[in-house]
């Protein structure tokens, strides 16, 4: 199975994928990434900053948008070539987090420029940004 070929796509297509964050999320990508930030899993510590909690890793938002791109749009196949982020609001555990992708503009024949961001549960964006994809390619004719 693959995903959307660049022909299969158009401007203005999108996908979306939600999650909540549990805690048990923010301390195994902790794990996974080495971020031991205490921001993310020392709450003592993380009562005196500025958001008086511990909050999730911008990336694990930044994850559910690699997760739209590869099983959604374009989907399986596609290569991610680039992303800018932009980490508007914090992620709290129990959040529920959808990412959003949009199509907006091919490229050359080959790629295609995503508009990508975050939401939480009560509509705030906590991320925006932009993603370069290669789509995959077309399956050989037999």
């Amino acid at each position: 199975m693959i995903g959307k070929t660049y022909d299969e796509i158009s401007i203005g297509d999108t996908a979306e994928f939600s999650k909540t964050f549990s805690e048990a999320d923010v301390y195994l990508y902790a794990g996974i990434s080495g971020d031991y930030n205490p921001a993310h899993i020392d709450e003592t510590y993380a009562r005196n900053t500025y958001f008086k909690t511990r909050i999730a890793h911008g990336m694990l938002s930044a994850g559910l948008i690699s997760a739209v791109i590869g099983t959604q749009l374009p989907g399986p196949g596609s290569i991610y070539l680039r992303q800018t982020l932009t980490f508007l609001a914090p992620v709290r555990m129990g959040d529920t987090i959808t990412a959003h992708v949009e199509v907006v503009e091919k490229i050359d024949g080959k790629k295609v420029c995503l508009k990508t961001t975050c939401i939480n549960q009560d509509a705030v964006m906590v991320l925006e940004g932009e993603a370069l994809v290669s789509p995959p390619r077309p399956s050989p004719k037999k």
